[in-house]
């Protein structure tokens, strides 16, 4: 059989593996990239951007039946199932398009549709479709194979009627009923706008944590908040799941009515995403991989160990989020480019300040980094400030007054660390703040920036000076807080 060599081989034409041949052609022209599955990203095919668009529909309907407040009352709005999930689809493709309209101006011998696997360290066997078997040998081989949902064992005996967030996207239109199991990013946005568009949705969780929030006190007020629109349950008890003709019985303690059994006409599984590893045969690769078979590498470099391997994306199982699996890939695709040249020349690149947007109504955002990590890396070496939008002042204007934000600063140095959010426009606040955290400046500097009135921003501001009051009471008078701190 012959084998074709290249520099660069890329498995996975996704958001990383795009970003990683991007890279990796500025300093080579011979290599390919392989993919098995649809293209055109997980991102416009069926997540940020799909969902998004059902969250739109959903914000519309909601926005009609609460204008009362000021003195404008709209009819009952009339939910056109079919019509929301033909927008959806249509400017779903619209969005996928885009993405394989860049895909076709790449050469097409750089491109190969088929299942890559592992034969060595440098080799890959890729079956194309109708079988047949391509042998490649690969001086810098990158895996970007992406995530998939995953669905636990006590829902797959369900049958047909349970579902991932994948399948949602092809509805003609809209079911009466879906009972959503995993209340993280994809249950919480998929469940809150389904019932906004008029479907009974019930959310059930296990480990008692919401999507990205770590802070008790913003969990258990968004907790409260959801509640009042549909049911959600963090710690769920589901005595029996079983599916019947039309539909799925859940047997579960209810918050308020004890014991009850509930028909759903489906099940939702929003229970996490598994890197697509499987099928890979990393072990031929001579990797040493984590318990879950994760090849273990540098974050920073994109490096598996120290082989030709790098990895990037959702694969790596790190923070599967857009923004982070493209810089991945530019990180993986330089790397491996430029060690072609000089072996040695492996560079440790700067990763962004953490930022994660929940895209429900209050919204979610985590930025820097999360109390749980704050507690851990400074101790008692840190203060809290917060605000609460209840009562602030722009809010109130909108009719958006429901919210907490949290902001968490290192005594001594007075630099910001990081914040968790639940209120309006957390998707624009987040940003604002991640851009001072990655700046590096502490609390004084950017109370001295400037807050337009009235804004919401301004939130932002009353929670900094909360945080530099708490600050002065518990500070020793020192530059830095030198007891505290990642390493210490």
């Amino acid at each position: 059989m012959a084998v074709r060599n290249v520099d660069v081989a890329i498995i996975g034409a996704g958001t990383a593996g795009l970003s990683a041949y991007n890279a990796a052609k500025k300093y080579t022209d011979n290599l390919v990239l392989i993919e098995a599955g649809e293209h055109g990203t997980t991102c416009a095919r069926v997540g940020c951007m799909p969902s998004k668009l059902l969250i739109a529909a959903a914000d519309y309907a909601h926005a009609g039946r609460h204008a009362d407040v000021f003195g404008v009352t709209y009819a009952p709005p009339v939910i056109d199932g079919a019509a929301v999930m033909q927008r959806v689809r249509q400017e779903r493709d619209r969005f996928v398009k885009s993405v394989l309209q860049t895909l076709g101006k790449f050469p097409e011998h750089h491109k190969i549709e088929g299942f890559a696997s592992f034969l060595s360290s440098h080799d890959l066997q890729v079956i194309q479709k109708g079988g047949a078997i391509q042998r490649i040998h690969a001086e810098r081989i990158i895996i970007a194979t992406g995530s998939s949902p995953w669905v636990p064992d006590f829902l797959k005996t369900v049958g047909s009627r349970v579902l991932i967030s994948d399948q949602i996207f092809e509805w003609k239109t809209l079911p009466s009923s879906v009972a959503i199991f995993g209340p993280g990013v994809i249950g919480l946005e998929l469940g809150q706008a389904l019932s906004r568009l008029g479907v009974k949705v019930a959310i059930f969780g296990r480990s008692g944590e919401l999507a990205f929030i770590s802070d008790p006190a913003i969990s258990s007020y968004a907790d409260a908040e959801f509640n009042r629109e549909l049911y959600l349950d963090l710690k769920a008890e589901t005595k029996e799941i079983r599916e019947e003709k039309d539909g799925v019985v859940i047997k579960y303690r209810h918050r308020l009515k004890g014991m009850i059994e509930e028909k759903f006409e489906y099940i939702l599984a929003t229970t996490g995403r598994q890197p697509n590893i499987a099928g890979l045969a990393l072990e031929q690769a001579g990797l040493e991989m984590d318990s879950k078979g994760i090849p273990f590498y540098n974050r920073y470099t994109g490096q598996c160990g120290e082989s030709s391997i790098y990895i990037a994306g959702d694969a790596s199982s790190d923070v599967p989020l857009l923004h982070e699996a493209a810089d991945e890939g530019r990180i993986a695709g330089s790397n491996a480019g430029r060690s072609l040249r000089a072996a040695e020349d492996i560079r440790a690149y700067h990763r962004r300040t953490p930022l994660g947007i929940v895209f429900t109504d209050p919204q979610i955002a985590s930025v820097g980094q999360d109390l749980e990590t704050v507690r851990k890396n400074y101790s008692n070496c840190h203060a809290i400030g917060e605000v609460s939008y209840e009562n602030q002042g722009r809010a109130t204007i909108v009719n958006r007054n429901r919210g907490l934000l949290r902001i968490y600063g290192e005594e001594g140095s007075g630099l910001l660390l990081g914040a968790e959010m639940f209120g309006p426009a957390a998707e624009h606040i987040a940003h604002q703040l991640a851009w001072v955290i990655q700046l590096r400046l502490t609390v004084q500097e950017v109370l001295d920036l400037p807050f337009y009135h009235p804004v919401l921003e301004e939130g932002v501001r009353t929670a900094l000076h909360d945080l530099r009051r708490k600050l002065r009471k518990g500070s020793s008078g020192g530059n830095s807080c030198l007891d505290c701190g990642p390493g210490a």
